[in-house]
């Protein structure tokens, strides 16, 4: 009886079919997995055409049994005799078929496991590439803005954030999903336990994750990746999140979420992806460290125009230029407009108003109108730590420079967000200002190390170097910085490099400071003659230039620090441009000139020196006057 079952199921060609619906079957899940993927799909999609799959294998059988294809169409087996069959030709196509699939099958698994290989190999390829100077991200390249020792974090919980992607359908919200990518960040960088890359790292790679999840982890240092997307679609969103295993390549978790657009759904999202990435975290990692759990936050406007415009000014102020900060601080001010009691609305609109002096924006009274909105964030909300750290900047950089208070607010900012570098690098320049070159050290340095990308402090270090007299190191590292992409101290370098004889260096400074500022375009030459030329007559050039640019300018300032001592017009030179210019050692006659004690006594300095000691390279005479080195 069995014998007989078998030869029948082998003659209706019961078993190829079932080897043909296993092959193409298996084909179809690996599609299914891709699509979900790329077109950022429900995460149930493939295993719905899983079970799509398996509830009608048995459907196909029973087909197979009940009918047979013929010359004439398909027909029911017992209407067919078995002399004019077709099952033997048939099972031959079958055959084919079931061959066919097998060779693609393996095909798609050899690529499969090319496409995840292990981290090891791209690391050795990197590393070839490094060594014959083709790898664009390789030491010696502009593009280089990360460690050559960059290796994968296997044994710590280690994360990055990466930019979601916007698949709104206009593309035009970029700004709300990187927002949301930073929300997270921020979060997970708050909890102990967990080591979270920097949003400059992070971000860096944004639109570039077609060079592979593992290469990314690898030049981030971290273990795995948070990388999703957002969707903005009327009063409607949907959020992809996906946790992924930069060693194997593979997801660990994945969901999305569709929700009513709301601040206070947003927030719950973000609640429930953090929530998800720990506890996927906290069930792999072995030892005595834990991840801390995450508190529930509540959204901290209601108002959601006032939050769209709040991470659409908080992302153009991550790349704030003279351009586009009068942008910027117009929208900050339509966030506090929106929503009066959003605290870090106020926090961010202190920031934009604190900084805009640096810019050389004098229109309004900017340190007044910043502490007023720095009052207004903390007494909203006291535990954010930027508009304390506005408020120290401020209070270094007011005429004169309160340094005392500078520090205490400092000192409240960094107890509040330890690794908040804005915080770090504005008390480490409030150090170098004051002399306390050690100490600006140590911020700089623990800048670097909680954000490596984060170029204004090694920047920074950079100066520190030269005006402590070591002009071969600061220079190195400046142009460290320079190749990862660093700016800055354009005209300090320029003089730098003229003091030390390198005329193209210096010109090279000169012109990338034309870049950046306009204001100085068409007066290269002069300057550079002023750098290199011993008969340049000072005086005289000097006289000619501020003709010159209130010809162009009107009665706008006319000189900078840097310009100022280049023409060595030393009683033209003002502390606020520069609160550190009285340390450069590139000009021995300004540093013997009266002008030097001038500055330091307007800016506050010398009144922070008797209240809280003298620097080393500094001492007291008398009662009321110093010398410095």
């Amino acid at each position: 009886m069995m014998n007989k079952l078998l030869t029948e199921l082998r003659r209706r060609n019961i078993f190829r079919v079932a080897g043909v619906y296993a092959v193409v079957g298996w084909i179809l899940m690996q599609v299914a997995g891709a699509l979900e993927n790329s077109l950022n799909l429900p995460d149930w999609f493939d295993s719905m055409a899983t079970a799509a799959l398996l509830i009608s294998f048995p459907i196909a059988m029973l087909l197979a049994w009940a009918f047979e294809m013929t010359p004439e169409g398909v027909k029911r087996t017992e209407a067919v005799a078995e002399g004019d069959s077709f099952t033997a030709k048939t099972g031959r196509a079958l055959d084919y078929v079931i061959v066919g699939g097998l060779v693609l099958v393996a095909a798609l698994v050899i690529w499969q496991g090319t496409r995840s290989s292990p981290i090891l190999r791209q690391a050795q390829d990197e590393a070839a590439d490094n060594e014959n100077n083709t790898n664009p991200h390789s030491e010696g390249s502009p593009q280089a803005i990360v460690s050559k020792d960059a290796n994968i974090n296997t044994d710590a919980a280690s994360i990055a954030v990466l930019p979601f992607a916007d698949l709104s359908p206009n593309k035009d919200q970029g700004y709300f999903s990187d927002g949301m990518a930073e929300e997270i960040l921020n979060v997970l960088a708050n909890l102990s336990g967990l080591e979270v890359a920097s949003r400059t790292s992070s971000f860096q790679f944004k639109g570039q994750e077609a060079i592979g999840i593992p290469f990314i982890a690898l030049q981030l240092h971290v273990r795995y990746i948070l990388e999703g997307s957002v969707r903005k679609a009327g009063d409607t969103i949907r959020i992809t999140a996906q946790l992924i295993d930069a060693e194997t390549d593979k997801h660990m978790w994945s969901e999305t979420f569709d929700r009513t657009l709301t601040t206070s759904n947003i927030f719950a999202v973000q609640d429930e992806i953090t929530k998800a990435i720990v506890e996927q975290l906290s069930s792999r990692i072995t030892g005595p460290t834990k991840i801390a759990a995450p508190t529930v936050r509540k959204a901290d406007t209601q108002n959601l125009d006032a939050y769209e415009l709040y991470l659409q000014a908080r992302a153009l102020f991550t790349i704030r230029n003279n351009v586009n900060l009068p942008s910027i601080i117009e929208t900050f001010e339509q966030v506090v407009v929106a929503d009066p009691d959003f605290a870090r609305g106020w926090a961010g609109l202190a920031a934009a108003y604190g900084v805009a002096p640096s810019w050389l924006f004098t229109d309004r009274d900017y340190f007044t109108l910043s502490n007023d909105a720095g009052y207004r964030a903390i007494a909203l909300n006291p535990d954010l730590s930027l508009p304390y750290a506005v408020l120290g900047n401020n209070s270094s950089g007011q005429s004169p420079g309160k340094f005392t208070e500078a520090f205490v607010y400092y000192a409240e900012s960094i107890k509040r967000d330890p690794k908040d570098v804005s915080a770090l690098q504005w008390r480490g320049e409030a150090y170098v200002a004051t002399g306390f070159f050690d100490k600006a050290e140590a911020d700089f340095k623990r800048c670097s190390e909680i954000d490596p990308n984060y170029l204004q402090c090694p920047m920074w270090r950079a100066k520190i170097k030269l005006y402590q007299g070591k002009t071969d190191e600061g220079l190195a590292l400046y142009e460290d910085t320079l190749s990862r992409g660093g700016v800055g101290g354009e005209l300090l370098y320029a003089i730098t490099y003229a003091h030390a004889g390198d005329e193209r260096a210096a010109r090279l400074a000169l012109a990338s400071a034309f870049q950046r500022f306009s204001w100085l375009n068409g007066r290269s030459e002069r300057l550079y003659r002023a750098l290199t030329d011993p008969a340049f007559d000072f005086t005289q050039e000097a006289k000619a230039y501020e003709v010159e640019w209130k010809a162009i300018h009107g009665d706008d300032e006319a000189w900078s620090g840097a310009t100022a001592l280049i023409f060595k017009n030393y009683a033209a030179v003002k502390w606020e441009t520069n609160n550190s210019f009285w340390w450069t050692r590139t000009d021995p006659e300004f540093l013997k000139s009266p002008d030097r004690k001038r500055l330091i006594r307007e800016a506050g300095v010398f009144d922070y020196w008797r209240e809280h000691g003298f620097p080393p390279q500094c001492k007291p005479v008398g009662e009321n006057d110093f010398e410095c080195d």
